[in-house]
């Protein structure tokens, strides 16, 4: 790398970091603005701030962003200006995108949302099947061809928990899979192995026949169909 483009490389740096020293945020103004952002349906961002430095806590990582004015700073992950703003219509809180052909141009991604809230992954990690799938229907309502909502993803989760011998979470997670993907007979296969392993013989049974009906090809189903009705 050149001198030179070294050099001015280290006055941005230098000039950033004095930017980033010099605003004085109000108590009123941190209180507004801190909190969670929806980055997307099932993705978080988060601003906080200690010792009147502004941080952002994206997908497990804590940043200080280039600071370039009170409601304004620079985030280098995404190459973006963001900008804390209000909604002229709706009178709700983002993070804007500033336009970096014309800085009075804002684009209204990343709404603000309540500190209590959480994505569907984030309830899939806490193991409140009910609410992730809640999550996850409404992503489904929006994109049916997500990948948020890709059966195979919680299948492999799914066969984590029974490698684990984890059966009652096994069951909630490949029981959601069923409910987001109803007309897949892959996902009440796995649900069947999973109530198979636990010891629920007749719920795998009955997950095995709808695997079975919706794929006629599925030998493992009617073995197991078969020998559970000679029983």
């Amino acid at each position: 790398m050149k001198p030179k483009f070294l050099f001015l490389i280290l006055i941005c740096a230098i000039f950033f970091s004095a930017c980033s020293s010099s605003v004085d945020y109000s108590d009123a103004f941190k209180k507004q603005t801190q909190g969670k952002y929806l980055f997307n349906a099932d993705d978080i961002i988060t601003i906080s701030y200690e010792d009147n430095q502004l941080y952002m806590d994206w997908r497990g990582v804590k940043t200080k962003p280039v600071v370039t004015d009170t409601n304004e700073f620079f985030v280098p992950d995404l190459y973006k200006k963001l900008r804390f703003a209000t909604h002229p219509q709706t009178n709700k809180h983002y993070l804007a995108v500033v336009s970096e052909t014309n800085p009075d141009s804002l684009s209204y991604d990343y709404l603000k949302v309540a500190d209590d809230y959480k994505t569907p992954s984030e309830y899939l990690d806490a193991k409140d099947w009910d609410s992730a799938l809640e999550g996850f229907l409404k992503i489904k309502a929006e994109d049916s061809t997500s990948e948020f909502i890709n059966q195979y993803k919680f299948n492999r989760l799914g066969y984590k928990y029974i490698r684990e011998k984890n059966f009652d979470d096994a069951i909630g997670v490949l029981m959601m899979n069923t409910k987001l993907h109803p007309n897949s007979p892959n996902t009440y296969d796995s649900l069947g192995q999973a109530y198979l392993v636990s010891g629920d013989s007749l719920n795998a049974y009955e997950n095995y026949k709808k695997a079975y009906n919706l794929n006629k090809g599925n030998k493992r189903a009617r073995r197991y169909i078969d020998a559970f009705e000679k029983n």
